[in-house]
């Protein structure tokens, strides 16, 4: 809403967008689900509180609604773009062929010395499945395709197991209808899956905060952790002499968000970078991201930047 003197005000319906968007989210993440018959939708949105809403109109940057942070790292080690690509390559290329593949897919990487081992949980969908033997040749066939594709990211051998808890002789296979164990209420909760960057990464620094479900003008909850990923990558694709660079920024509520208390670069430089090359250079980034960090509260609306 224009909120200057002479501008018209006027009004969005609320409840209505909110329903749309959502049923226009579902048929494109979860195409097994008939949004109009398989669920049901509803809206409720509430007030929030007065203190809360009062840091919107307060100066030209807009102030955290919390004092939170954000962390992001960069580049992907070979394990996390294998894992990476892999849950996305199964729902945008391999459902294609295999139109058995459900939406509800879960990646375990673990290397160990020069060995990468593979886990995936892949729901299966009941209609595109013939019979019990025919589970198990789509199982085979898609776990050869992940083996051809995570030899683009890597020379170590890999091994890949897929829906694991499978019993052949008793017949409990992996087998839902719509794709998705959200069917028998196992749905999860926002913030217990992956983080913006598309992964959960335990041995890495992260954030607890969820980046989903928060509004993307002020929430530093979202904008911070959107924010470190995309500082991180642009560090380490245009620094030179970097192997790893780790991305903290920590806000504080009611401050202008492109002025955080903190943010800070740890990098873990190749033998013989320059770090004083690296250290202004890293800086000179950092600060211009921060200068325009609303560009992030734009490439969010315009569905420019994931937040799962």
């Amino acid at each position: 809403m224009n909120t200057s003197k002479n501008a018209e005000r006027f009004s969005i319906i609320t409840d209505t967008t909110a329903v749309r968007a959502a049923k226009q989210y579902l048929k494109n993440t979860l195409p097994d689900i008939d949004s109009e018959h398989d669920i049901i939708i509803d809206c409720k949105l509430g007030v929030g509180s007065t203190d809360l809403q009062s840091v919107f109109k307060r100066g030209k940057a807009p102030m955290a609604n919390d004092t939170s942070f954000g962390v992001g790292h960069a580049p992907f080690s070979e394990v996390e773009q294998i894992v990476y690509n892999t849950e996305r390559q199964m729902v945008l290329n391999f459902k294609k062929d295999m139109p058995a593949i459900g939406t509800d897919i879960k990646v375990m990487g673990m290397r160990k010395n020069d060995k990468i081992t593979l886990t995936v949980a892949c729901a299966m969908i009941g209609k595109h499945v013939d019979d019990q033997a025919h589970y198990f040749s789509i199982k085979e066939e898609l776990r050869n395709k992940i083996c051809d594709l995570a030899a683009e990211y890597t020379d170590r051998e890999v091994e890949v197991f897929v829906n694991t808890g499978d019993d052949e002789k008793s017949g409990s296979v992996y087998l839902t209808v719509t794709g998705t164990s959200a069917e028998m209420g196992d749905d999860g909760s926002v913030g217990r899956g992956n983080r913006c960057n598309g992964l959960i990464t335990p041995n890495r620094p992260m954030s607890m905060e969820a980046t989903s479900g928060k509004n993307p003008i002020n929430h530093v909850g979202k904008l911070y952790n959107l924010l470190s990923n995309q500082i991180a990558k642009d560090i380490a694709e245009n620094v030179s002499g970097i192997e790893d660079v780790y991305i903290r920024i920590l806000s504080q509520i009611g401050k202008p968000i492109d002025q955080p208390l903190i943010a800070s670069a740890q990098v873990i430089p190749e033998d013989g970078a320059n770090m004083k090359v690296i250290k202004s250079e890293s800086e000179a980034i950092i600060d211009k991201w921060l200068g325009d960090i609303t560009k992030i509260t734009e490439m969010t609306t315009r569905g420019e930047l994931d937040t799962f």
